[in-house]
Parts: structure tokens; C-alpha cells; sequence
């Protein structure tokens, strides 16, 4: 019997760390993992891929949703118009997610992106971002205390407000406020023409975009994909995201 390939396949951006003096790429299993319970085969994409445009090209072309996680690493400032350096950066990974974006959007392939991958939705459509968020007054503490466990950084921290009538709020069946967890140094600070806003903190803190006239392109501040197999919000948006990406690949087939 053959095989029936019905699941789409998901590309994962890749972050490049040093392991005892070995560069090395990696993703959390935790993205991953999140990816194959929503019924999603995960497919990890290196920042090689930008040595040639034919690369990326061939690599997405299988593709039918592109997930942009997390890191522990900053976009450099220079891509939203700031001076100065972060004190761990990525710019291979900058530079491999801008261009994924920029193509997701030519080819309208739904994306979900994570906290540093909401960040660079922001910047890849003319946003800019708060560096130090904690230092600008009016903004409560959106930084995880490095000091507690794992399961109490990502704890819920704080309520977002869902915006009606956008892409979030029929993916969470209406509801209008929930609690997240939050672990970020910087915030959105502007929005380009092409976002739309999603959610906000109560503080104003604007929590989650929609790429606007885009079938499935949302971006969120908080980590979802922490302990998916047991959040209800969580699964709604990871199971939405696939069926989108579900929805994207039988219409390659057409």
C-alpha cells in the first residue's frame, strides 16, 4: 500500500547557537512537537538556505505553512531604523526569516509566528520595536524571572483583549479575553500598513497581528506552543493554523 501524503508539511526556522565551540543550529522540540499533535509533519529549515536563491526557492516549494518560533536572540536594530548592537544576536536568522516572510506572503502561505517571530512579521512589513520595553513608562514587566522554573516562567502572566471581527477571534470561538504567559524584552513599538492588530495587554501592549488581505498570516507575543498538548487556547490556535495550511495544500493540488 502507499503511502497517502494528506498531512501538510510545515517549515520551522532554525536559530544558530554555539554548542562547545561547534556552530550549530537547533529548534526546540517544544515547536516542533506542537506542530505534530495539530496534525502537521514539521520541517526544520537552515540559514544556509540563503547562500542561493534557488535554495530557499526549492525548499519552500514543498511547503504548506511556515511556523516562525521564538529565540533567545534579538533582531539586529538596524532593520527597523535604530543604531546599536544587541548583546545576542541572530542576523543569519534575521535574514532567513525576512526572506521566508517576504516569500509566504508573494506565494500566500499561511504562517503562524511566535514572540521573536512575531517581531520579525513587525519589522518584514515596516514596523519598528520597543528594545527595552521594561524601560518605557506605562509598560508592566513582560520578562520572564530567569531565577523560577520553566513551568513558572511560563505561567500565565497577564490577560490579552481580543480585537473582533479579525483572524484571532474566531480561532479562539469568540472569546474576548484569556490569559497568557509572557517572556519578551521588546515589544512592538509600530505597526507597517500591512498588520493588523489582533490583541493587546492591558497595558496597551499590542499582543498579536494578522497579515491583512492574506489567507492565514497571524503572529503572537505569547508561547503557545509550551505545553500545547494541554492548553485549550493553545490547540485552537495550532489546530487552526494546520487546517489553514490543510486548506493551502489542496489547492496546490487543484
Amino acid at each position: 500500500m502507499g503511502i497517502i501524503f494528506n498531512k501538510p508539511l510545515i517549515g520551522v526556522v532554525m536559530c544558530q547557537i554555539d554548542k562547545g565551540g561547534h556552530p550549530t543550529q537547533m529548534v526546540h522540540n517544544k515547536y516542533l512537537e506542537a506542530v505534530l499533535q495539530a496534525g502537521g509533519v514539521p520541517l526544520a529549515l537552515p540559514q544556509g538556505l540563503m547562500s542561493s536563491p534557488d535554495l530557499l526557492e526549492i525548499a519552500m516549494a514543498p511547503l504548506s505553512g511556515l511556523l516562525l518560533t521564538g529565540s533567545p536572540s534579538n533582531i539586529e536594530p538596524h532593520h527597523y531604523g535604530e543604531s546599536g548592537t544587541e548583546d545576542y544576536a541572530d542576523p543569519g536568522r534575521d535574514q532567513l526569516a525576512f526572506a521566508l516572510i517576504n516569500a509566504a506572503t508573494t506565494q500566500r502561505l499561511p504562517v503562524l509566528a511566535i514572540c521573536r517571530g512575531l517581531q520579525e512579521l513587525v519589522v518584514a512589513t515596516g514596523g519598528s520595536l520597543h528594545r527595552q520595553l521594561h524601560t518605557v513608562p506605562g509598560f508592566q514587566e513582560h520578562r520572564e524571572d530567569e531565577a523560577l522554573t520553566l513551568d513558572e516562567q511560563y505561567a500565565p502572566a497577564h490577560e490579552v483583549y481580543v480585537e473582533p471581527d479579525g483572524l484571532l477571534s474566531p480561532l479562539v470561538e469568540g472569546c474576548e479575553k484569556f490569559w497568557v504567559n509572557s517572556l519578551h524584552q521588546q515589544g512592538i513599538s509600530t505597526l507597517g500598513a500591512p498588520l493588523r492588530i489582533e490583541a493587546r495587554a492591558a497595558d496597551g501592549l499590542i499582543e498579536a497581528v494578522s497579515l491583512r488581505d492574506h489567507p492565514f498570516a497571524l503572529a503572537v507575543q505569547w508561547h503557545p506552543e509550551w505545553q500545547s498538548e494541554t492548553s485549550t487556547l493553545s490547540r485552537l490556535l495550532f489546530d487552526g493554523f494546520i487546517h489553514a495550511c490543510q486548506r493551502h495544500q489542496e489547492e496546490k493540488r487543484l
